[in-house]
């Protein structure tokens, strides 16, 4: 099932400035940037280290480029901060479908086209004490881990 912590979503209202604290910081650099229209966000995937099973764990930093986009919407009620916490997996659509069979929403009919082609889902927070949560399986080109 879940073979480890894939990445934790951080929304930022300045995604090249909150790039530059986690690489002063903490010394991370940025491994992958993309801009998501569909989505309305831009985002830095920021490696922190590798995995046992050939993955790895990310800080995953998140701008809105449109206010009604669910990033926009989340930083206008939160502020920055954590948005989601990811967990990889090798089969997206089989995990997804075992969490629904426990009475967890999953907020997706179908997997979706992530960063870096990776194919992800989310399960309601409500269902996961209060915590959104992702499922991601990573594209076979992809860097291991995402």
């Amino acid at each position: 099932m879940l073979t480890r912590i894939d990445h934790i979503g951080i929304a930022c209202f300045d995604l090249d400035e909150t790039v530059e604290f986690y690489r002063a910081t903490y010394g991370f650099e940025v491994l992958h940037t993309e801009a998501n229209e569909e989505q309305g966000l831009r985002e830095a995937m920021l490696r922190i280290n590798g995995a046992s099973d050939g993955g790895a764990s990310y800080v995953q930093l998140l701008e809105s480029t449109r206010d009604d986009s669910v990033i926009g919407k989340w930083l206008a009620k939160n502020g920055e901060g954590v948005h989601h916490i990811a967990f990889g997996t090798e089969d997206v659509d089989g995990d997804a479908e075992a969490v629904r069979g426990k009475g967890v929403r999953v907020l997706y009919d179908e997997p979706r086209r992530g960063s870096m082609g990776s194919r992800i889902t989310f399960l309601h927070p409500k269902d996961c004490h209060g915590v959104l949560t992702e499922l991601v399986t990573a594209a076979p080109q992809a860097t291991p881990g995402h």
